[in-house]
């Protein structure tokens, strides 16, 4: 049972990603980088999700922004009213370093109080409750996306069309939010998030804890993504992804897979955006607009579309040379980007994971056969 839901391929390659995550990482990057990597692993959510529903499922997806700002936005919701909620005794010491706030109106987020709002709106009040926001982060995403999916799928729209009403959909929404500052937060997002019950987020020992959860997490995700695609549901889906007809003929309701496979992706992308917020301690518009989607795309795409591990190193090494590009050439980053994105395309159309297959994986194989490495001159079979 154990090898048919593992192959040993799979099993090797989550052992790797445990590793490097949990211990060599962790013992070679101070606590800044750590960081930094941390940030970057809430975007192998989404990768993992797009995995599910482009690579699995043949469905193309360009409005994952939307459910990872959700699940940031659900989260920061949270920690803003914890936030508020300190303000409320703080001390002329702590009003000096600007640890609280003097409000007019106590008790409620600092950008409603400047639109001389004085009491929360409903949608806000889940949200004093941790577990209550934790079932949010879940499910608001998964909600949002089961609709969509609905009035989508049941109607036979897919390909081109499918993609672009999602990203009409993260369009909307971010105008959505930055036209309403006073209930949400607007163009500024929801900032100066300090606690989490008390604890102070934006310590170093917090930030270590942080990124462990998130690779706890991740490794959940990945763990509960290759069940699904070992079982007879991954394999419906892939059936679907190769002939959508045959497999409606076969008597398999398409419309409800796809529905499935986009509300795994969408809930996977919630838990990500919650621990960006976590981990960053903000939450801005921009990560539900169209950019974002489309970034999130080329992650799954560098990683390999067909590959729940590669998408995790395809999140990484993007928001790494992202980063390196920014730092190093502020100017042109983007264009280093582009330009990284189209070489690893074309060189390799199936991303980092069809580099494995066709390079590694022979080696291995008939390593395996013959008890020994083949040499540099002797070509794999």
């Amino acid at each position: 049972m154990m090898d048919r839901l593992f192959p040993k391929k799979d099993l090797l390659s989550f052992i790797v990603i445990a590793v490097l995550l949990l211990v060599i990482l962790p013992i070679g990057l101070d606590v800044f980088r750590l960081n930094l990597v941390s940030k970057y692993l809430t975007f192998a959510f989404v990768a993992i999700g797009l995995v599910m529903c482009w690579g699995a499922g043949g469905i193309l997806s360009l409005g994952q922004g939307v459910f990872f700002g959700l699940g940031g936005y659900c989260m920061a919701m949270f920690l803003k009213l914890e936030a508020a909620k300190a303000d409320i005794g703080c001390t002329r010491a702590q009003q000096e370093v600007g640890e609280c706030i003097v409000q007019s109106t106590p008790g409620i987020p600092d950008f409603m109080d400047w639109a001389s709002m004085t009491e929360l709106p409903f949608f806000w009040l889940p949200f004093n409750s941790f577990p209550l926001t934790i079932l949010m982060i879940l499910m608001v995403p998964t909600i949002l996306a089961y609709f969509v999916g609905l009035a989508m799928f049941k109607r036979r729209v897919g390909g081109v069309y499918f993609a672009i009403m999602t990203q009409a959909m993260a369009a909307a929404l971010s105008i959505l939010i930055i036209g309403n500052a006073g209930y949400i937060g607007g163009f500024n997002g929801i900032t100066d998030l300090r606690t989490l019950h008390g604890w102070d987020i934006r310590t170093d020992d917090a930030k270590t804890v942080f990124y462990f959860v998130t690779v706890v997490l991740l490794l959940l995700a990945l763990l509960a993504s290759q069940l699904i695609l070992k079982s007879k549901l991954g394999r419906v889906l892939v059936a679907m992804r190769v002939h959508e007809d045959r497999a409606r003929f076969s008597g398999y309701d398409v419309a409800n897979f796809k529905i499935f496979a986009f509300c795994f992706g969408a809930l996977l992308a919630g838990i990500g955006g919650a621990m960006f917020t976590l981990n960053v301690g903000f939450i801005h518009p921009t990560f539900v607009g169209i950019v974002p989607s489309i970034e999130m795309v080329i992650f799954c795409a560098v990683g390999g579309r067909f590959s729940i591990y590669g998408a995790v190193y395809g999140a990484l090494l993007v928001n790494l040379a992202k980063t390196v590009f920014s730092e190093a050439y502020p100017e042109l980053w983007l264009f280093a980007m582009g330009a990284m994105f189209i070489g690893v395309v074309m060189a390799f159309p199936n991303g980092l994971a069809g580099l494995y297959n066709v390079y590694i994986e022979p080696h291995l194989a008939k390593f395996n056969r013959s008890g020994k490495p083949p040499s540099a001159t002797e070509p794999a079979e």
